[in-house]
């Protein structure tokens, strides 16, 4: 979680300046927080599936512990890959949307460390 942390709290400082590299930085906050939730239950993702493998091991918990706010996950996934691997036809990252999934990333960071300590292991 310390990871997440630092990589959002880069993002903040880097939106204005570098809106694409805040974007990833964001994004992989993130991930970082659904694989610690993971790794808190003694799992991990393969690499088979890669990103979308973490969120779906989490989404497909019998009680999501991150619930509504794991929703905008996938989405970033696929707006982060647009950034990442550029496709023409995606629109340029804005500082107002890295401001705005920022604030559902650290919602998100938040969730999964109240969560950790309460989840059991598998």
């Amino acid at each position: 979680m310390v990871r997440a942390r630092t990589h959002v709290d880069s993002a903040h400082r880097l939106l204005e300046s570098d809106p694409e590299g805040a974007y990833t930085l964001a994004y992989d906050a993130a991930r970082r927080a659904l694989a610690a939730v993971l790794q808190n239950q003694g799992l991990r993702a393969t690499s088979r599936g890669g990103h979308t493998a973490v969120y779906e091991a989490v989404r497909a918990q019998p009680d999501p512990p991150l619930g509504s706010v794991l929703r905008p996950f996938n989405r970033m996934r696929v707006r982060r890959n647009e950034v990442e691997y550029r496709s023409s036809e995606a629109p340029a990252v804005t500082s107002a949307e890295v401001a705005a999934d920022v604030a559902k990333v650290e919602a998100l960071i938040e969730l999964a460390e109240k969560a950790i300590p309460n989840m059991p292991r598998y």
